[in-house]
């Protein structure tokens, strides 16, 4: 998901821009709550942006406050629940403060396997598939790698989300119709759903509707319907 529409939904209601994510943070917490519930398997969400550095500093400076807080009052609720944290992203650019919160969810969640909560923070998917490119360059230079041995599976492992499925839906948020640098590698066949529900207001009743229209789409993946509907066989 990316989780857009927060600043929009504070100016809207003439309030400070950063009440926007700090009411958005309740809806982190009920979508996730309706993820696991609903068997969703993987759910990462879109948090912090590489290209989002370049906002005013006092703002960014709240964004990572709020980060540190929301791991602070859900850590144990999502170890309770059996989420196992992670994060994408250059999150060494961090605070060092909000970097030693995240290792601390990350070690303590590590052995759970009910759902995946992915966090995306510094994260774009050029930089995700340049790194993965230079990561790939070094193999095949030191012999680590034959050049024609290189796959896409081969490819991806070398991506951030290394370990984790593509995604079978993306949802955005805040009525934008575009991807904005995210999972560029790992949507490529993702089906894509946007909402014009500002972030904070995001709710199960919205995320039911993206659901729903997903079950009703057909994954064609390059086949045809008829493809599709014998397994795979050409009839």
């Amino acid at each position: 998901i990316i989780m857009d529409g927060n600043g929009r939904w504070a100016r809207r209601r003439f309030l400070p821009r950063l009440e926007g994510p700090r009411q958005g943070a309740k809806s982190v917490r009920r979508t996730v709550e309706f993820a696991r519930r609903t068997g969703i398997e993987i759910l990462t969400l879109y948090a912090f942006s590489t290209e989002n550095w370049q906002r005013p500093k006092t703002e960014v400076i709240g964004l990572m406050n709020l980060l540190a807080q929301y791991l602070d009052s859900e850590l144990e609720e999502l170890h309770r629940n059996g989420i196992c944290f992670r994060t994408i992203g250059e999150v060494g650019r961090l605070p060092a403060r909000l970097m030693a919160k995240i290792e601390k969810a990350r070690e303590r969640t590590k052995t759970n396997r009910s759902m995946v909560l992915n966090i995306a923070l510094s994260y774009g998917g050029r930089q995700d598939i340049l790194k993965a490119a230079v990561r790939l360059a070094h193999a095949i230079s030191s012999g680590e790698v034959a050049e024609d041995s290189v796959t896409e599976e081969l490819f991806g492992d070398l991506l951030e989300t290394r370990g984790l499925r593509d995604p079978d839906l993306l949802i955005r948020t805040g009525g934008e119709l575009r991807i904005s640098n995210f999972l560029l590698w790992q949507a490529a066949y993702t089906e894509l759903y946007f909402t014009p529900a500002l972030w904070p207001d995001f709710d199960e009743e919205t995320f039911t509707q993206a659901i729903e229209a997903y079950q009703q789409r057909q994954r064609r993946f390059g086949m045809i319907s008829d493809q599709i509907e014998t397994g795979g066989r050409v009839p």
